[in-house]
């Protein structure tokens, strides 16, 4: 983890390009600046990074290499996540918060600890993205000390999105957006951006 935290990715991300390798850079960016201003360790912090470069790792590999078994009933665009997640389960990673955080970091997940909402926030909020410019830089000068406000106006609008589409929502979904729609984060947390004691551990 120590070398995709300085954004050497493993050989099986090559199909990543420089496009998708400057979204990844971007998102690790920012995990690690609110990941400094929220006081965690350097160990931490090289955790944070290390999620923003692998997160979109899979994005552009075809959905049909992924292993049967990951996330069989989600949509392909999706499965990405669960993927990078599996691959690095594989090869012996045991760090539960970050492997939760990459495979939900598209969908959200009740269970996401710190570095989990911080992803979800950072992927969708990234500057590269060309939708909504002002409403989204607006969101990030809001982060960290707003973590609880900012996340459930992006899951909002994530939510928004998708049932305009007609798309169907997926369970994790639905109670991620429930664990935090009444100003409480995931697992009933008050503000996901506090628990620094929870940066070095599995969530």
């Amino acid at each position: 983890m120590v070398r995709a935290a300085e954004g050497e990715l493993p050989a099986w991300a090559a199909v990543a390009d420089e496009s998708r390798r400057w979204h990844l850079a971007s998102v690790a960016a920012s995990l690690d600046r609110w990941a400094r201003d929220l006081g965690l360790s350097d160990s931490d912090r090289a955790r944070w990074r290390a999620a923003g470069w692998l997160h979109d790792a899979l994005r552009d590999a075809p959905p049909e290499s992924f292993d049967p078994a990951v996330a069989p009933t989600w949509p392909a665009l999706l499965r990405h996540g669960p993927a990078v997640a599996g691959r690095l389960a594989a090869e012996g990673v045991e760090d539960a918060e970050l492997l939760n955080a990459l495979a939900y970091h598209s969908t959200g997940h009740p269970e996401l600890g710190a570095l989990g909402c911080f992803l979800v926030l950072a992927d969708y909020l990234e500057p590269g993205r060309g939708f909504l410019p002002g409403w989204r830089a607006a969101l990030r000068a809001q982060l960290p000390e707003r973590c609880d406000s900012v996340l459930r106006q992006v899951a909002a609008a994530r939510i928004s999105h998708a049932v305009q589409r007609g798309y169907a929502l997926l369970p994790e979904t639905v109670a991620f957006w429930n664990g935090i729609a009444g100003g409480a984060g995931p697992g009933g947390a008050s503000e996901p951006g506090s628990r620094k004691a929870r940066g070095g551990g599995a969530g």
